[in-house]
Order: structure tokens, then C-alpha cells, then sequence
């Protein structure tokens, strides 16, 4: 595993289409954004872990868990 430190608006890039930047750091939660291809999945970890049938029901019926992350490149 690779750990890396960043400060605000400094960005990791993953691949050649996937830019992870963070976005706000309070106490001890950041926030961050994502900028990658539609195609790309992004899950939270405590959703990937969870049973589809259950995201499911804890949705309302839904089984998307996924973040549909829309492409902003400049």
C-alpha cells in the first residue's frame, strides 16, 4: 500500500485519466474530488463490502452503490 500525504488543492493522479484531489480537511475528515472517466467505478469502501442485496434494500430498491463521477478535465 502506498501512503501519501497532501495538503489542500494538491492532487494525485492515478493512471492517465483519474485526478484525485483534495478539497477541504476538517478536524479528521477530508473531503475530496474525483475527476475521472464515466466508465471508471468509484465506491466508497464501506459500500464495495456490503452485500448488493443489501445496498439494495437500504436504498429503497436501487442497487447502484457507485458514484457516477462526470468528467471535468480543462
Amino acid at each position: 500500500m502506498l501512503v501519501l500525504s497532501r495538503k489542500v488543492g494538491e492532487k494525485l493522479l492515478i493512471g492517465d485519466n483519474v485526478v484525485i484531489t483534495v478539497s477541504k480537511i476538517s478536524g479528521n475528515r477530508v473531503s475530496i474530488a474525483i475527476d475521472a472517466p464515466r466508465d471508471v467505478s468509484i465506491q466508497r469502501g464501506e459500500l464495495a463490502s456490503e452485500p448488493v442485496a443489501m445496498r439494495s434494500a437500504q436504498q429503497g430498491g436501487t442497487a447502484a452503490a457507485s458514484v457516477h463521477v462526470a468528467a471535468h478535465h480543462a
